[in-house]
Parts: C-alpha cells; structure tokens; sequence
C-alpha cells in the first residue's frame, strides 16, 4: 500500500469518529483524499500591521498590541458586551466579545502582548475587532506561519468541531508524516519546459505556502494537471474514434435537396449558414464519421442548416433522425421541418414517451422498413425498440447537454456510426466548448438573417408599471403582439403558479378590451398548442406565459418581450426568451422588470442585457458571473464541474495551454500505446476510476 492510501483515521485530531464525519460529508477516506482537499483562499499571517494603518474594507489582518483595560455593556438578560481596549503604540483600537465573558477575563490580561487576527470594522467612529483569533506574541513565530489556509466546511462538521482552522491542523499533521517525496504525475518533458513545479511541492504548498509566489505556482501547477488530464482523455478519445470509425460517404446532392432548396427555402442562407454547410459537405463526402458542434445565436437559423444536412442523407438513401431534450421542443422541431417540408413527399414522423399504441407500432415499422425518412423525438429515439433501416445523420439539440455515452448510443442504430451534428440553443463560450464539448469540431452561425432589426432590450423597475402599460398598448394599436412572463422556474412551484394567475388576472383588468392568452407548463398539451395557436393566429394580443415558450415559439408578429421578476433569471435565460421576439421585420423591445433592490451581480446582468445582443458575449459574461456549474443546461453534464481546483470561467488560458499539450501528446502517440509516455496513461487510467464522471468526456 502507498502512503497516499493510508487511513486517515491514524491522523493526529481524526480518530474514528471524525473519519466516518468526513468520509460522509466530503468522501475523504485516505490521505490522497485529505490532500487533494484544496482550501478556498490564503489569508497572509506573516504580515503585522500597525493600528495606524487600519482602513476601512480592508481584508483579514493581524496585529500586535497589548490590553490597556476591559470594560462591560449590558446587552439585556444576562447578556454583556465585553470590550478590551488595546494599543500597540500608534494608535488605539477596541476587541469585542458578545458572550463568554468568563473565558475573556480568565484568558487575556493587561500589558501581555498579543498577536490579534481578524477583519478590521468600524464603530463610534474607532476600529474594533470582533472575536478575533488571538494569541500571546511570546508563543508565536510569525516569520513561519506564512499563509494561513481556509477551508470549506458543512454544518454538520462544524458541530462535530470540524470547522476551517481544525481541517487546517489535520491536513498540517498529515503532511508531517508525509515525509517522502510524492510521486510524480506529469513527465519532465511536460513540466521542465513550462517551469511548473514538482507534484510534491504544489500539493504542499496548495495547503501551507509561506509566500504568495510559492501558492502562485502551486495554484497554477495543479489547475494545469486537473485540466491537462480532462483535455487528454477528450483528444484521446476523439482520435480513437477516428481511426475506429468510418462514416458514410454522401457524394450525392439530388432531387431531394435541389428541390428544397429552389422551391422551399424561406430566404436566401445567409454568409454564415452557407460557410457551415461547406463544413458539413466536406465531413460527410470524406469518408470520415461527422462529429460538429453547431452553434448559433438565437434566431440564426441553425434548425434549417441541420434540415439541410438531413436532405443530403436521404437523397443518398439513408434516414436522419433529431434527438431533443424535452418533449415540447421536440414537438416544435417536428411542427418547424412539417412547415419547411410542405408539398414534398417526405415521410415526417414524431416520437415521445406519449407515443403509444398503434401509433408507436407504425413509426417503428416505418423506421424499419425505411419509409419513414426523418424521425424526431426525444430520449424514446435512443430505445433498444427503435430500430432504423439505414441512419445516416443524427441531429443531437443539446439544450440540456446529453452526454458522449448518449450520443454513442445512436451509433449502434446502424452499421457504420452515422454523422452526428450536435445543436446549441445557447452559444457557449469557447474555453467551456473545449471542455464540454472537445471531442466535437465546431461550426458558428454568427449571422442573423437579413431584415432582422437588433431588438432593443430597456429596464424598468416594478414601480414604473404606469408607463410600461402604455408603451404594450401604444405597440399592440399598431398591430403588434406582447409576451408578458412570470418567473415560473419550476413546473411544480405552486406558488409562482398562483403568481401568474393572478397576474393574469391583474393583466385582464389593465386590458379589459384585449384578448389575453396564458400558457404554463401545467396545462395539458393540446390546451398549450391551442393557445399558442391562437396568439399565432393573431386572435390574442398578449399571451401571459412562464419559460415554456423559451424554446421553439416563432410567431413573427410578436414585437414585445417584458420580463417580470428578471433579477430571477440567468442571463442566458433572459437571451433565450429576449429572442422570442424580433423575428419580424418590425422593431422589437425587450422589458426587463425588477425591484429596486437588485445586488451587484443582478446589475451586471441587467446591464450586459441592455448593452448587447450577441449571444456569445452573453454566455461569456454569464460563465464569468456564474461559473459553470450554475449555467443552465451544463449541470448534468459532470466535467468542468467536478474539477478541484480549475476555474474553466477564469482558467481560459491554462485551458488552451493543457490542451495544446494534450495535442501533442496524441499527436505523437495517437494509439496510446509509447513506452516513452507510459506515465500519462497509467495516470489517466487511475483518474477514469474516480468519482469524476469521465464517461461524460470520454
């Protein structure tokens, strides 16, 4: 056994108890587990400031002073404010104690010095430290301490008396009987080139640093390897891929395709859409299996690019088949390609997990037998009963990311993998795509189509109503239509349910002379469709919603999106709901409504909304402000979200700089088989046995 498996219940201040505390609350069972549990931040404790020095903000500090005399302030039942009043010679500050007033006088004493470690406020005009750490000067060698770590910790550890300062000490203990160099897990050729320091001396040094250039290099040491090793399992099993699998060779364009695109193209293809279907045409007439990631802004046109790219498969005898997320935009792709395929004679057919009976028995038939030429559906597509004669391409919508192991499933629907066109309804920012998505090449839609008017995006506060009901009458006199939305974030939430209703309700007597639709996710389909068909149909002027109508809704009249409560959305989400309208030629408006008490995030998100209307700087702004785990449609995936340390919102750099290492790598070893980098497999071996949800990338 190694050293990094040891028990950690042998660990100075674990024992037992404290092993099964953290085993539960964090999975720590041995020192490789202990080790690699990172602290958050570094607070510097070899620094001493003066008194006089002390501003206001300023972060943790410590001084040295020595206590001129206690006083007391009763706070009502038995309670007191014991405040000491220290000096170190510069100045004068108070240390406050709302409790443990024995302790206090048993403890501290006057003209003992003590080292006095806390966050500097401000009262009655004086700093103040309130229970600050303290210590006798006598006791303690500043010039070692270095910086102090701090740790997360759950509730329930700090009632077992596991708080940051007593993880600090066992990792400190631990570290002690660590007294052999930690075996290595990146080669010199890797290492010696770009300075990074020894694994030995990052995993040290990440815990207990004596100067901010040593937690410096340790950081970066270890964001490089965390990402390194993500970006070499993608690129290696992109490449297997590759030399594995041969796709099918689509060589022919025929009637299928020529007649859609004389007779049944909506409007010429933009500059963007034509360079990305060069792209495709060149994946799928080479022989190799497509694997492209489609990105595209709201409103550019990627559902048409991708029913192209299924045309060219079925005039080469082959079915295609789309893959959506839910089963409201499945319907939607199916109720768009309907409406784009009018007059042709193809076979359109829609599958869900409601599809039963007869019904079910006929498309599986016709998929089967090869009648059925397009099917689109949701997870039911990837179902051991779905069986096709021959599937050529496979669009993928990625709105909630489906994982590489669901994408491979579709491969065992044919002989050969079929081309896979993965679809993105939000774009994602690029060091994000080269996590999630680094197994795929990329294509962009970054052109809207012509006659599109940027839409106008103003806010408002939830006291301006007044003015904001005139402007929706003023458009909808015009001609126009309105969404109005309501934060419903969860179909189950009973409350924000009441919340529409009686907006509805509210909205009715505003508008007594409009008609008014309202949609939500608890209505049952048919109902919903109806609706929307109505407000289509031009029957309704407003339609009162919740996010059902994010995906999929195209009704080129709507002119006017206001967003109620949008400090409760994710910029991403308010983009996705902002493109809902601007879909005619006519000028649009976004209306993002909130109270005024919005918190420093909310502003930022509030004001990129306002600024701009390219997608792509949205997701960028939103990975920053959020991070990755909290961007919608990205926390199932499991990849950048489980790394320790990297940051992939902030770490953009050392991303490109693992995976062009990572590159190389395969480049030189595409097989995976060179004696010369055993070190790097058998690494990436250990790692896919982890908790890390590798099967996610790999």
């Amino acid at each position: 056994m190694s050293l990094l498996d040891q028990d950690i219940m042998y660990i100075p201040g674990v024992g037992p108890r404290r092993k099964d505390l953290l085993t539960k609350e964090l999975g720590i069972r041995s020192y490789d587990d202990l080790i690699n549990y990172y602290p958050y931040k570094h607070i510097d404790r070899s620094k001493v400031y003066f008194i006089n020095e002390l501003h206001d903000g300023m972060p943790y500090v410590q001084i040295k002073v020595h206590i001129l005399s206690f006083e007391e302030f009763d706070m009502g039942k038995r309670k007191k404010r014991i405040v000491a009043h220290v000096t170190d010679g510069t100045g004068l500050c108070d240390i406050v104690w709302f409790n443990g007033a024995k302790y206090v006088y048993d403890n501290y004493h006057r003209d003992i010095d003590y080292i006095i470690f806390g966050k500097p406020g401000i009262f009655n005009g004086r700093f103040q430290f309130v229970h600050p750490d303290i210590e006798k000067a006598a006791l303690m060698e500043l010039s070692e301490m270095g910086m102090q770590p701090y740790y997360n910790t759950t509730e329930k550890m700090k009632n077992g008396g596991l708080n940051s300062t007593a993880m600090g000490k066992i990792i400190k203990n631990m570290l002690e009987r660590l007294n052999t160099m930690l075996p290595e897990t990146l080669p010199d050729y890797i290492t010696t080139p770009l300075h990074l320091v020894s694994r030995d001396t990052a995993l040290r040094d990440i815990h207990y640093p004596k100067t901010t250039e040593q937690l410096r290099r340790a950081t970066f040491r270890l964001k490089f390897e965390e990402l390194f090793y993500v970006q070499l399992n993608i690129l290696r099993y992109a490449s297997d891929q590759r030399r594995k699998y041969r796709g099918y060779v689509f060589q022919h364009i025929g009637d299928v395709f020529n007649r859609f695109y004389r007779y049944n193209l909506p409007f010429e293809l933009t500059g963007a859409q034509k360079r990305v279907m060069h792209e495709i045409r060149d994946d799928m007439r080479t022989g190799r299996q497509m694997n492209r990631l489609l990105q595209g802004d709201v409103g550019s046109g990627k559902t048409l690019v991708t029913l192209m790219t299924m045309l060219i498969a079925i005039d080469n005898g082959f079915q295609a088949c789309i893959m959506a997320p839910t089963e409201i935009l499945a319907e939607q792709h199916n109720a768009t390609i309907q409406e784009f395929l009018d007059g042709m004679n193809l076979n359109v057919r829609l599958l869900t997990g409601i599809v039963k009976g007869k019904k079910r028995k006929e498309i599986l038939e016709g998929l089967s037998d090869g009648s059925v030429n397009i099917l689109i559906g949701t997870h039911a597509v990837i179902e051991d009963s779905v069986e096709f004669h021959r599937l050529g391409v496979a669009v993928i919508d990625e709105q909630h990311r489906f994982g590489v192991a669901q994408r491979a499933k579709l491969w065992n629907k044919s002989e050969n993998p079929p081309h896979i066109l993965v679809m993105t309804a939000t774009p994602i920012p690029r060091t994000l795509a080269m996590t999630l998505y680094g197994d795929l090449d990329v294509s962009v839609i970054d052109e809207l189509p012509p006659g599109r008017k940027p839409i106008q995006t103003i806010h408002r506060y939830d006291d301006q109503t007044t003015s904001l009901y005139q402007g929706i009458r003023q458009q909808i006199e015009k001609g126009r239509q309105v969404y109005i939305v309501f934060p419903l974030i969860k179909e189950s939430e009973k409350m924000d349910l009441k919340n529409l209703e009686a907006g509805y309700e509210s909205l009715c007597d505003i508008f007594p002379d409009m008609n008014i639709g309202k949609v939500h996710g608890k209505m049952k389909p048919a109902d919903k469709d109806a609706e929307m068909q109505r407000f289509l149909n031009k029957e309704t002027q407003i339609l009162v919603a919740t996010t059902v109508i994010e995906v999929g809704v195209n009704v080129p009249n709507a002119s006017v999106m206001v967003i109620l409560d949008a400090q409760r959305f994710g910029l991403s989400q308010l983009h996705q709901l902002r493109g809902r309208v601007g879909r005619g030629a006519e000028q649009s408006y976004c209306i993002l409504v909130t109270n005024r008490s919005l918190s420093d995030v909310t502003r930022k998100r509030i004001d990129i909304m306002c600024d701009t209307n390219d997608g792509f700087r949205i997701a960028e702004a939103d990975l920053k402000l959020r991070g990755p785990g909290d961007l919608e449609g990205t926390q199932q995936s499991g990849v950048a979200f489980d790394l320790k340390i990297a940051d992939i919102a902030r770490d953009g750099q050392i991303v490109q700089l693992a995976r062009n290492e990572a590159q190389k790598i395969i480049d030189d070893d595409p097989t995976c088989t060179n004696p010369y980098h055993s070190l790097l497999w058998n690494r990436l071996k250990v790692l896919r046995k982890t908790n890390i949800n590798w099967s996610a990338i790999s």
